[in-house]
């Protein structure tokens, strides 16, 4: 859809990831994929964001398009703090991810809710909102 047909109401169009995961010829990643591995390297430790939370954050693309720049570029940044809205750790690295969290004081439930048996990130208590940690919860 062109801009000009677009409704003004309408959501703007998913920002582009190339679908090889390619990086740019000049070694660079997509503008995209730079502004995602942008907040997930600004998130405290102890702290996440779902995928969904960065999308918002950057008022750009939806978990699907960050779970996918995680995916392809998300190993130089701290990819344990950008999670599923769930908890679940991610597939396949549930003991990375688990050994990051509990070095990082990250809250976790008991893994009584979780069909893999490994504990959960607590989400409600772990969610970052982006400000800086220094700044207070409520503005006076």
């Amino acid at each position: 859809m062109n801009e000009e047909s677009r409704p003004a109401d309408a959501p703007a169009d998913p920002p582009e990831v190339p679908p090889d995961g390619g990086d740019a010829a000049d070694g660079t990643h997509p503008p995209y994929a730079e502004r995602v591995l942008d907040v997930a390297d600004l998130i405290p430790p102890g702290r996440v964001m779902t995928y969904g939370d960065v999308a918002e954050w950057l008022d750009e693309g939806g978990p699907r398009q960050v779970g996918r720049v995680m995916a392809l570029y998300g190993g130089a940044v701290p990819w344990w703090r950008v999670v599923r809205a769930d908890g679940v750790p991610l597939p396949g690295h549930e003991r990375d991810a688990l050994g990051h969290y509990r070095a990082e004081g990250t809250p976790l439930r008991t893994p009584g809710g979780s069909a893999t048996g490994h504990p959960r990130i607590d989400v409600r208590r772990a969610r970052w909102d982006g400000r800086p940690t220094d700044a207070p919860a409520h503005p006076t």
